[in-house]
């Protein structure tokens, strides 16, 4: 079994392997390149993010800069928005499903090391240390909202049409329409069940064909 497929399978795996290594170098480039494009460049900047992603859905946004581990383990579903500097490491996918919103400052942590000290190193026979990594997933529904400043933890599930109140620190997976906050993020009330479709006022309408036209 490779590293790479240790790494994505939750097995512990050696992050120095020259293949994994060779592209967590590529995203940085694509990363660097994304975050230096005009702002007003949206055919560049879209087009660097199919590349970047594993998934880049149809009218989904990325406000820059935006820092990632490996890229492709990302899925950004239809009509979803991650504002300005969020980091998304991606050792393990990042599952974000259609029309949700990541606030700005956002963490999406996947990589997990053991807790005791001694068994989070390999010691090599020179004496160089080398960290052990396994990962676990990270899944957010859609129609759901991440608060600002928010940090997500490895193998957390994020229900559909959530609410994860600013700073958060999710340590568990919380189920569809809770509305939850605080370290550790709890449970607080809870949002009736999501609508089969969304209400579009005259008023949105008219904007949305005014920008348009803009």
């Amino acid at each position: 079994m490779t590293e790479l497929e240790k790494k994505q399978s939750g097995q512990i795996y050696d992050a120095r392997d020259p293949e994994l290594r060779k592209q967590q170098n590529r995203a940085k480039n694509l990363m660097r390149t994304y975050n230096g494009l005009p702002a007003e460049d949206i055919e560049e900047r879209n087009r660097v993010l199919s590349e970047l992603l594993g998934r880049f859905g149809k009218n989904a946004r990325v406000n820059q800069p935006l820092y990632v581990d490996y890229g492709y383990n990302i899925h950004l579903a239809d009509n979803s928005f991650i504002n300005m500097h969020c980091t998304l490491l991606d050792t393990a996918p990042i599952i974000i499903e259609e029309s949700t919103m990541i606030g700005p400052d956002v963490k999406i942590y996947t990589a997990i090391h053991a807790l005791d000290g001694a068994e989070r190193f390999w010691l090599e026979p020179d004496g160089i240390a080398a960290v052990k990594t396994y990962t676990a997933p990270v899944k957010i529904g859609k129609f759901t909202w991440i608060g600002g400043g928010s940090i997500i933890l490895p193998g957390v599930t994020i229900g559909d049409n959530v609410v994860i109140g600013a700073g958060s620190v999710v340590t568990e997976s919380i189920p569809d329409n809770a509305i939850a906050c605080g370290n550790p993020c709890q449970i607080k009330k809870w949002n009736p069940p999501l609508k089969s479709q969304i209400d579009q006022s005259s008023e949105t309408t008219a904007l949305s064909k005014k920008e348009r036209n803009d």
